[in-house]
């Protein structure tokens, strides 16, 4: 279990992150790709012409790239830098600016738990080259394989972060940690992680860092503790997320009462709430809500014993485009 501890500072620094870090959804997908069963979403595979994970000078970014991103455990924390927020080229900056101090650390931690190819070694040395190298594997990867899933990814992200961000406004950070359930449960002033190695983060006034993850199988966070705190977890997501084309998940929404039902969603009401100002039943409203949560333009949050519904951006965009003013 990892106890994240929190400080009243903590708190009130405690934020989530504006959408998916590409850096991070590029080494947890490359987890992904290990498993017996990957991701079907995943339009690659470690025997493809994407190479055998033997060498840096392989047919393909997984060459390099496989061996430093195991299929379980540790990973080096260099791979996702914070400057990865900002888009995948900052990332990529921030990475190859490793001082070689941390870079030799970090390898060497990872050699203890796995066999490292000899390359490693001048990666472990800094020499530019070889973090060139690097930087080119993973743009490489994250943008013949992730680009045309970011679409997808971005939504997850912008739903889930949504969702949490309603817990915050209307009750606090607090409030907002206890949505993380069930593998994050919060016993204040304790958060405490499904995780499996057992460690205490203590966040001594920095708060913390959510970043929502479309391939993260259960919460990650940074191994070495004197790093900025940032826990990376599983990113809710509407069930049409999975595999539906966007026309078929809004289909359901031709009729006058659905329509009245979407437009009474502003200001992230009950199903109560709902059920007035669109004029229908509970039962109905509760329905109605369901198919939107799964056209990927409503999301629920339960806040003790109500359940509210909050636009997402795709939904807020159909609400906007359909409006007599546009706007």
């Amino acid at each position: 279990m990892l106890r994240v501890h929190f400080t009243a500072t903590d708190l009130v620094r405690t934020r989530v992150s504006d959408g998916a870090d590409p850096l991070w959804e590029t080494v947890l997908s490359l987890h992904r790709l290990q498993d017996r069963h990957p991701d079907p979403a995943l339009p690659v595979r470690r025997r493809s012409g994407h190479g055998d994970g033997r060498g840096p000078h392989g047919r393909g970014p997984l060459a390099m790239l496989l061996p430093l991103v195991p299929r379980r455990g540790y990973f080096p924390d260099f791979l996702t830098p914070p400057a990865a927020a900002a888009g995948v080229e900052p990332g990529l900056e921030a990475l190859m600016s490793t001082p070689r101090t941390r870079l030799r650390a970090e390898l060497t931690v990872l050699a203890d738990r796995n066999p490292l190819p000899s390359w490693t070694r001048s990666l472990a040395d800094g020499e530019p080259t070889t973090l060139r190298r690097l930087a080119r594997a993973l743009r490489t990867y994250h943008h013949s394989t992730l680009g045309p899933l970011w679409p997808r990814v971005t939504r997850r992200a912008h739903t889930d972060r949504a969702l949490r961000l309603h817990a915050l406004w209307h009750g606090g950070a607090e409030a907002m940690l206890r949505t993380y359930g069930p593998s994050m449960r919060w016993r204040s002033p304790v958060l405490e992680v499904a995780y499996p190695v057992d460690r205490d983060l203590r966040l001594d006034g920095r708060g913390l860092l959510l970043v929502p993850s479309c391939f993260a199988r259960s919460p990650v966070a940074l191994a070495d503790t004197a790093l900025p705190p940032t826990l990376v977890y599983p990113a809710r997501a509407p069930k049409a997320d999975a595999a539906k084309p966007a026309y078929q998940g809004l289909a359901p929404l031709l009729g006058h009462t659905r329509a009245a039902v979407l437009q009474a969603l502003g200001g992230d009401p009950t199903t109560t709430e709902l059920a007035r100002r669109a004029g229908v039943s509970l039962s109905s409203a509760s329905e109605h809500a369901a198919v939107l949560r799964e056209a990927g333009l409503v999301a629920s949050v339960r806040q003790s014993n109500a359940v509210r519904h909050v636009l997402t951006p795709l939904g807020s965009a159909l609400l906007r485009e359909n409006s007599p003013s546009g706007v």
